[in-house]
């Protein structure tokens, strides 16, 4: 039996096979202390880029790297996850080591960036299975610390103040994802149609900015091998400045169906498991990040269900096309209606 949170690789995909040769020689040249036999594998995980493990000279290394085929304008930005990461390197947020960024296709035919392969457990179930209560408590405090450790950071201060537009990222957020989508589509969603006309009728009154995350969640965690704290925070693909509380709204849209395409957040006993509930999530959030309450939550928890239903639907039409990162994309079939519909079910509650 696999331990909870194990890190598994597997052979190249047929569909992600790369260069192996002219990947090894060209980090030969480009990235210190990086040489010798070569072995390629491929992490599972993972819906938006192509993730492989690179084991060579006795280290381990990862590397992103955009999927073939046609794409998504501004999708897959693993320049930006390599920006990010690298700026973030002397905050109080954890990230690898961000070691090279390479933009010359000629290399392995996409854009792609390497960095250091943090050691530790990743847990896609929210529910951290084979941790004890006690332990999933002291997990999701950190958690919850790092997320507002991320919002306090000046972007100005880590070489970031070019790396959005500070104003209205609420509004464009709303339009690029209706927009990506209706490219997307497979099938009519009303309650995502409704959901598209409401969001930017209804915007809150807070235009707080940060540097966000974007889909931050247990998951694109990296846990310690020995203990139950945060040793980097992966996946910055959606990262940008916008709006601190889009980050804990997309947080908190676990508490309202599936957060990813494995273990139901919503359904836990989180008493009995040590997790905190929303309400506690959200008063913990307030507490690190100096917030007294927040006006219009649900506004958030809405729009990032929303995007999230715009993302997933992103990743099925790959599924579709054959140009997913994962053989998991097909699955994911019915959850984008899922999420808009669980959307139109809380505006109706709270607006």
């Amino acid at each position: 039996m696999t331990e909870a949170g194990a890190v598994e690789t597997q052979p190249v995909r047929d569909a992600h096979r790369i260069d192996e040769a002219t990947l090894g020689t060209y980090l030969a040249d480009h990235v210190e202390g990086f040489g010798g036999t070569m072995e390629v594998r491929q992490f599972p995980i993972g819906q938006s880029n192509p993730t492989y493990q690179l084991i060579t000279g006795g280290r381990r290394y990862v590397l992103r790297k955009k999927p073939p085929g046609k794409l998504l304008p501004s999708a897959h930005a693993v320049d930006r996850e390599y920006k990010v990461m690298k700026a973030l390197a002397a905050s109080d947020v954890p990230v690898p080591a961000a070691l090279h960024l390479c933009q010359d296709e000629t290399v392995i035919g996409t854009d792609f960036f390497v960095m250091a392969m943090v050691e530790g457990r990743v847990f896609h179930d929210p529910g951290l299975p084979g941790m004890t209560p006690a332990e999933r408590g002291t997990y999701f405090d950190d958690y919850i610390r790092i997320l507002a450790a991320l919002h306090a950071v000046d972007p100005a201060d880590v070489g970031l103040s070019a790396f959005g537009r500070p104003q209205g990222y609420l509004e464009r957020q709303v339009a690029r994802w209706s927009t990506q989508y209706e490219a997307s589509k497979t099938e009519d969603i009303p309650a995502m149609d409704r959901i598209i006309d409401w969001l930017p009728k209804n915007l809150p009154a807070d235009t707080s900015v940060s540097i966000v995350h974007g889909d931050y969640r247990p998951g694109n965690t990296i846990t310690d091998a020995a203990k139950p704290t945060i040793a980097a925070v992966l996946d910055w693909e959606l990262s940008t400045l916008g709006h601190p509380l889009a980050d804990l709204g997309y947080c908190c849209a676990a508490y309202h169906g599936k957060i990813s395409s494995v273990g139901d957040f919503s359904l836990l006993d989180h008493a009995a498991l040590g997790i905190p509930t929303e309400t506690e999530f959200v008063e913990k959030y307030c507490h690190y990040s100096g917030r007294d309450g927040i006006d219009d939550f649900a506004y958030y928890v809405i729009f990032s269900l929303f995007r999230s239903a715009a993302i997933i639907q992103g990743v099925y039409k790959r599924g579709l096309d054959g140009n997913a990162s994962s053989e998991q994309a097909l699955e994911f079939g019915n959850m984008a209606r899922g999420r808009a519909e669980t959307a139109w079910q809380l505006v109706e509650e709270n607006f």
